[in-house]
């Protein structure tokens, strides 16, 4: 995990950037300083109703009813960015892959933090984790929430080596929370890219309509340039190299608000909006860095900051926001806890949206939850996953994770046995032609 207090400031050749990016864009500080003010009036009231709707922000949805929802119902879950599905798996399955991770990590030596008393695992190849991964509902909800995407304008229009319908499986870990513990490891932050998303031409390009001051043209959902944007140019460790559309957890227990749970910002436009344009503004002198007054703020295209990005030895880590550097978030009051969840539910969230974990677990069980996100066949994607079948084989880490001793030899680890059915066995790698 970095450490906040390694972070530094971004170098100067930043600047630079920012001035591509001015320059990229006709009439550039016209259209967003304009837009900058039809945001800051927007979060000014988005950021008080979702403040007051707390956990109901967050869209709630059966299983079952996937293949039934209104078109309408789905354009609230894209707005929202975040929802619950209930019932993905048995409520009895899951909680005996709760009962055999607690095994492994009692009868292994593993990797996890913190060190003293281990509860967020460095761990990929359980028996638990791949039977859950593979698990053909898992597979048809990812599946489900890959086709929420769209080309914009397509008209029925595919993308070479895309198929939202074919689910991948991005091995990931697991946690779990005991109560009592304060949680400090996952403020706010946003996966999927950080610096890059300024940086890399094609990651640019999705935010297009908000650089070109149209930000409430925004689609956080347009496939085209997704597919092809690089989110880690810098090889940090940790960074996803894949393309997600959404990040997700399963859950093991039940887990409710205060009781270590997932909190989001639900409204990923607006967000995306914001974070994106918030390089260009600093405040004036003596203004009130928490007003909502446009007038408040001034066109930055010389400095080097790109707020929430902070400078991590050769790498960036971020965005990471708070209520200094994105004061209009108004995050102590619109970081909303999900629902409850019971075993077999699942959490998921667009890969832009702000999201971080509870500091405070006030409950009387363990929060177990294992990392599964929604990831399509692309070309990147197939690649990777036949780089982690290899890693998966050997029991090591899989590429974009740091190299640890390894689960070879644990009591417990999954083979490729566990991945029981054939839709399992095509998104672990076992049965795909890399383009």
């Amino acid at each position: 995990m970095a450490n906040p207090a390694d972070f530094g400031p971004l170098p100067p050749r930043f600047a630079e950037l920012k001035k591509e990016i001015v320059g990229s864009y006709p009439d550039f500080e016209a259209r967003a300083t304009k837009a900058w003010g039809e945001i800051l009036v927007e979060l000014d009231k988005a950021t008080k109703d979702i403040a007051a709707q707390g956990s109901a922000n967050v869209p709630e949805v059966n299983f079952s009813e996937l293949g039934s929802l209104t078109p309408e119902r789905k354009e609230e879950i894209r707005g929202k960015g975040c929802l619950v599905i209930r019932d993905v798996v048995d409520d009895q399955e899951a909680r005996e892959w709760q009962a055999w991770l607690r095994s492994y990590v009692a009868e292994n030596p593993v990797d996890g933090v913190p060190e003293h008393d281990k509860q967020f695992f460095q761990l990929y190849w359980t028996k638990s984790q791949v039977r859950a991964r593979s698990h053909p509902n898992i597979l048809s909800a990812t599946v489900w929430l890959n086709k929420l995407y769209r080309i914009r304008n397509g008209d029925g229009a595919k993308i070479n080596d895309v198929d939202l319908e074919t689910p991948l499986t991005y091995a990931d870990r697991f946690r779990i929370r005991k109560p009592g513990v304060q949680w400090d490891v996952h403020p706010p932050h946003v996966d999927g890219g950080g610096i890059e998303r300024w940086e890399d031409e094609a990651f640019r390009h999705c935010f297009d309509d908000i650089l070109s001051g149209n930000w409430r043209e925004h689609d956080p959902y347009d496939l085209e340039n997704r597919v092809r944007a690089r989110s880690s140019l810098y090889g940090r460790p940790n960074q996803a190299t894949v393309f997600r559309t959404y990040q997700g957890w399963l859950a093991l227990s039940e887990t409710a608000p205060n009781e270590g749970t997932l909190q989001v910002f639900p409204n990923v436009r607006l967000s995306n909006a914001y974070i994106i344009l918030r390089p260009f503004f600093a405040l004036k002198d003596g203004a009130n860095p928490d007003s909502f007054d446009p007038d408040a703020w001034r066109f930055d295209s010389t400095t080097p900051d790109f707020h929430g990005i902070y400078s991590y030895g050769a790498s960036f880590v971020g965005p990471r926001p708070n209520t200094q550097t994105h004061p209009h978030l108004r995050l102590e009051q619109t970081m909303v806890p999900v629902p409850k969840v019971y075993p077999g539910d699942m959490v998921f969230w667009h890969s832009d949206v702000i999201h971080a974990v509870e500091k405070h677990h006030t409950g009387k069980e363990d929060s177990t939850v294992m990392y599964i996100p929604a990831m399509p066949y692309t070309a990147v994607n197939a690649a990777y996953i036949e780089k982690q079948k290899e890693s998966f084989l050997q029991g090591v880490a899989p590429p974009d994770f740091p190299r640890n001793k390894g689960e070879a030899e644990c009591v417990g680890v999954g083979k490729a046995d566990d991945i029981e059915n054939p839709i399992g066995k095509r998104a672990m790698g076992f049965a795909i032609e890399v383009a």
